[in-house]
């Protein structure tokens, strides 16, 4: 499921908005978003996407402006993400120490 196909479920179940509706270029406020709404997105978007929002206030007037914010903060969390390394133990020596 793509980003956009989330968001959107985000927006259809909580906020009640006709799909029809919801374009990329449709602004959040036309949608009846206000600033509440939106702290409130922001907090679905966190447990939706399971990522960490920053504190400092983003604007994001249009669903595709949200769509373009929460794809570059999942990709930054995916380069950030480290791989699980082995540990490799030392070479073991078949002569005994001297």
């Amino acid at each position: 499921m793509t980003t956009l196909e989330r968001l959107s479920r985000i927006l259809v179940k909580n906020y009640k908005i006709d799909p029809a509706r919801l374009t990329l270029n449709g602004q959040l406020t036309e949608l009846g978003i206000d600033s509440l709404g939106m702290l409130e997105l922001l907090f679905f978007i966190e447990d939706e996407f399971k990522v960490q929002l920053p504190y400092d206030p983003v604007a994001l007037p249009t669903l595709g402006d949200a769509v373009s914010y929460i794809d570059s903060l999942l990709a930054a969390q995916h380069t950030t993400e480290t791989p699980t390394t082995a540990v490799v133990a030392p070479p073991v020596s078949s002569h005994p120490p001297p």
